[in-house]
């Protein structure tokens, strides 16, 4: 017998014993089906034994089911008397890197819709490796970006659920070359320098994605820029050094300079939600809850079918909770 059991896992179990239908059940806790039934088939491996008959017509509890029934309900209901007793404790703290990127914002807004009753306060530290220094060290609870790009001491203080494939795309001045196509191949940007958040520490996730992106394509990643603090410093160096910038399709606007998709191939960001090992908090299920929500209704984890994403940010999201 395992030394403990995750509540998130009696959780799922008693959502499907009480539908008897997984794709029911997964529709109440906001998960997708696919991972309600690896955490499933993980309760069973974890207490050695079938908890459900499955068949195509009609999933039924086993003897070691029903009995687990009871327990899982006592236990869950402590854990929700235990939240209730601190639920007014303290804001959570989240991360969203920058003012106005969308994926992150959306999460947070749906979050706070989910749960009003809870404070959910945006911080900004520019990029992930920089929020998830600050996630260990206990000064931020959440933050949004790509796990995979974390140093690997990093990873494995934290958690992280998938969140969205976000497209990419180049910010280009306005004079440029490329400025008037609706779209830009990744080849056509051969001989250009990018900007790709080289020399800031709080971004090198970003930095490795684009040199991954990159190779092969005569791509070449711009040097260092002068570490900015606030939007309006950043454009300003930005312009001054007019070169291309690798975003995401949801970057907001800058002055004098137009957002264009990149294809062929369509590179994605791996945008997941990543908190601290062990966190327990209302506003955290709450930011769980409403980044499920918004990916079912807008296919945020489908993926294009000329979609790019390096094979260590695959491997990382298909063992996603």
């Amino acid at each position: 017998m395992p030394a403990h059991l995750d509540p998130r896992l009696l959780r799922s179990f008693l959502a499907v014993a009480e539908e008897l239908h997984f794709t029911r059940a997964a529709a109440r806790l906001y998960v997708a089906q696919q991972a309600l039934s690896r955490d499933v088939r993980r309760l069973e491996r974890e207490l050695g034994t079938e908890l459900f008959v499955r068949t195509t017509r009609q999933v039924t509890l086993t003897p070691d089911g029903e009995r687990l029934v009871p327990h899982a309900r006592r236990v869950l209901q402590a854990q929700d008397d235990l939240l209730a007793a601190f639920r007014q404790a303290r804001p959570l703290l989240v991360d969203l890197n920058s003012p106005g990127l969308e994926t992150g914002r959306r999460v947070l807004y749906r979050a706070r819709e989910l749960a009003p009753e809870q404070e959910l306060m945006a911080r900004y530290e520019s990029g992930l490796t920089g929020a998830a220094v600050e996630i260990v060290a206990g000064r931020l609870d959440a933050s949004f970006g790509r796990f995979a790009g974390l140093d690997a001491a990093l990873r494995a203080q934290l958690e992280h659920q998938l969140v969205r494939y976000e497209p990419m795309a180049v910010l280009l001045p306005e004079g440029h070359r490329l400025a008037a196509s609706a779209e830009v191949p990744l080849g056509a940007l051969a001989g250009e320098r990018v900007y790709a958040g080289a020399g800031n520490w709080r971004t090198p996730e970003w930095t490795d994605l684009a040199r991954l992106l990159f190779e092969g394509f005569g791509v070449e990643i711009a040097p260092a820029a002068p570490l900015v603090v606030g939007v309006e410093e950043f454009q300003r160096i930005m312009a001054k050094d007019a070169v291309p910038i690798l975003v995401v399709v949801g970057f907001p606007a800058m002055p004098g300079t137009v957002l264009r998709p990149l294809v062929d191939p369509v590179p994605l960001s791996a945008v997941s939600l990543v908190w601290r090992k062990g966190l327990v908090h209302p506003a955290l299920d709450a930011l769980r809850r409403a980044a499920v929500e918004l990916g079912f209704a807008e296919s945020w984890l489908e993926r294009p079918v000329k979609g790019w994403i390096p094979a260590i940010d695959m491997n990382m999201t298909s063992s996603d909770k």
